[in-house]
């Protein structure tokens, strides 16, 4: 499988994880809290395999800087957070140093 597709597999189960800890309440929530325990395990076993393929620094930084701008964006749709300037600005300077990497990786 394309290890791209197995990194995006791997940033949305990240942030559907994070977006359940959200929902969690602090883990006091037995569903959302096994959405964390599910949502994160298949993130880090979708990366795992990911590192078959694309060097550690280029997958991580990939995976993490999809996953806070994806994790910000669903905080703005879903939970109402509040949009400011420097965050839309800070967003797509996340989201251009992924397409940076992306593209600087060579495959």
């Amino acid at each position: 499988m394309n290890p791209f597709a197995l990194l995006f597999f791997a940033i949305i189960s990240e942030v559907i994880g994070s977006t359940m800890l959200k929902l969690s309440n602090g883990f006091k929530r037995l569903f959302p809290s096994l959405g964390v325990v599910l949502g994160m395990g298949t993130a880090f076993y979708f990366l795992s395999l990911t590192l078959a393929k694309i060097p550690l620094s280029t997958a991580y930084a990939i995976w993490s800087g999809a996953g806070t701008a994806l994790t910000a964006v669903v905080g703005i749709l879903l939970f109402k957070e509040h949009v400011y300037m420097r965050k839309i600005v800070g967003l797509l300077l996340i989201i251009g140093g992924v397409v940076t990497l992306k593209l600087a990786s060579g495959y």
